[in-house]
């Protein structure tokens, strides 16, 4: 007898139950159909492709970007007893052809791979000899130059795919995407007439917050202090700024690590355990630590320093409060991080693997948002209104949870004092 979606769920996942849109783009592809989900972080995107591939024939491969991201996904699927495996460049030729051949037998039912890894003539070989029903691309906003982390490789997914024997089903998902971005995803990767849900970016339960104090050093660490015993994630924009706000963290007596790609891989994951269970509260990083990482209880998200874009604003932000309790995402904006962020379009402006239109489109692509970015801290308005205006969505009023509708309640407040009206 075959087993039912709902009965895959609770056997791999605990969960009796399937949000809404979950259920309808697993239905989607369970019925051969391409999808599109467009599900903020914390909404559960990863279940969308990995239920309908536990339960179809064959092999899914999913697509990802990161190194870090596919051992923590898969290292997940395994805790719960699901036969997966990832490729990529840690392993040696001798596991990566231990992988390929395990997979070709039927030993694994997913596997992670990065988008480059589809045009090397061992991967085809072994694609066209396999049954593969589902490809997942994760991150499907990097195919797209307008899409906040460009990245060359998912470009040429679309080309694996025509070299297969037969067609599988593709599902593209990612955390956020504007119009132009779906637009891109839909073309570029060639979906047939694909469900595509975009589920609301509101999170009521987050407070968001803009603060530029004249000393951000002493104004950020007196309140990461206040919020002695918190869980609670800061970014910051270089490996250094991480190093020495950890280690003044640390001196002020507050439990905190680091994370970032400098690090070797052992104190990444020692550091990144540690804060899973709550063996430290504060894990101090740059934008290379989060993806795959389901903690529901942080408290708090502060940005040290703005990011290049909203996209990976809230995308990293919304990593407060999933378990829907009050949690606040406050950035710490100065005019150095307009300095900082520039120089890092800059560097990307260079990538060797783009053309010179495309480097000039990006850059474009990149200043824009950026600009938009600057925007969102420097507004009086509702700054949550900002934020789902930019992802296509309204909202009526103000938030009155955010440090704009704050400020602006306790001028009114005061006027009403002053002037009875």
């Amino acid at each position: 007898m075959k087993t039912t979606k709902h009965e895959t769920l609770f056997k791999y996942y605990g969960y009796t139950d399937f949000r809404p849109a979950q259920e309808t783009l697993i239905d989607a592809q369970l019925s051969g159909r391409d999808v599109l989900g467009v599900m903020p972080t914390g909404a559960g995107k990863s279940i969308c492709f990995q239920i309908p591939a536990l339960m179809l024939s064959g092999v899914t491969i999913v697509v990802s970007p990161l190194i870090s991201l596919m051992k923590d996904q898969v290292a997940q699927l395994r805790y719960g007893r699901v036969p997966a495996a990832f490729i990529n460049s840690s392993l040696t030729a001798q596991q990566y052809r231990e992988v390929l051949s395990r997979a070709g037998q039927g030993q694994y039912k997913i596997l992670y791979l990065a988008p480059e890894r589809l045009e090397t003539i061992d991967f085809l070989r072994f694609a066209l000899q396999t049954d593969i029903s589902l490809l997942a691309v994760d991150e499907a906003h990097c195919v797209s130059q307008w899409g906040r982390d460009f990245r060359p490789g998912y470009l040429g997914i679309n080309a694996f795919v025509k070299k297969l024997k037969k067609r599988p089903v593709i599902g593209a998902f990612t955390a956020t995407a504007t119009a132009d971005v779906k637009r891109d995803i839909i073309s570029l990767l060639d979906l047939d007439n694909p469900m595509s849900i975009t589920t609301g970016f509101d999170r009521p339960n987050l407070y968001f917050g803009v603060e530029k104090p004249k000393n951000k050093s002493k104004f950020f660490h007196e309140t990461v202090v206040q919020k002695e015993g918190m869980c609670g994630i800061v970014y910051c924009a270089t490996r250094k700024t991480v190093d020495s706000v950890t280690s003044e963290l640390r001196r002020r007596g507050v439990s905190a690590a680091r994370y970032h790609a400098g690090l070797d891989d052992t104190e990444r994951r020692l550091n990144q355990d540690d804060f899973i269970s709550n063996k430290i509260t504060v894990m101090v990083a740059t934008n290379a630590f989060g993806m795959g990482i389901d903690k529901p209880d942080v408290r708090y998200v502060i940005h040290y320093n703005m990011p290049k874009n909203l996209e990976s604003y809230y995308q990293e932000a919304g990593r407060a409060g999933r378990d829907l309790k009050p949690s606040e995402c406050v950035l710490l904006f100065s005019n150095e991080d307009i300095t900082t962020a520039e120089y890092f379009i800059a560097g990307a402006g260079k990538n060797a693997e783009l053309s010179e239109h495309q480097r000039r489109k990006l850059r474009y692509a990149d200043a824009s948002r950026l600009d938009k970015m600057i925007r969102y801290c420097e507004i009086d308005g509702c700054l949550r209104s900002y934020i789902l205006r930019y992802f296509g969505e309204k909202l009526k009023g103000k938030c009155g949870n955010c440090s704009s509708c704050n400020r602006q309640s306790w001028w009114d407040s005061l006027r009403r004092m002053i002037y009875g009206a």
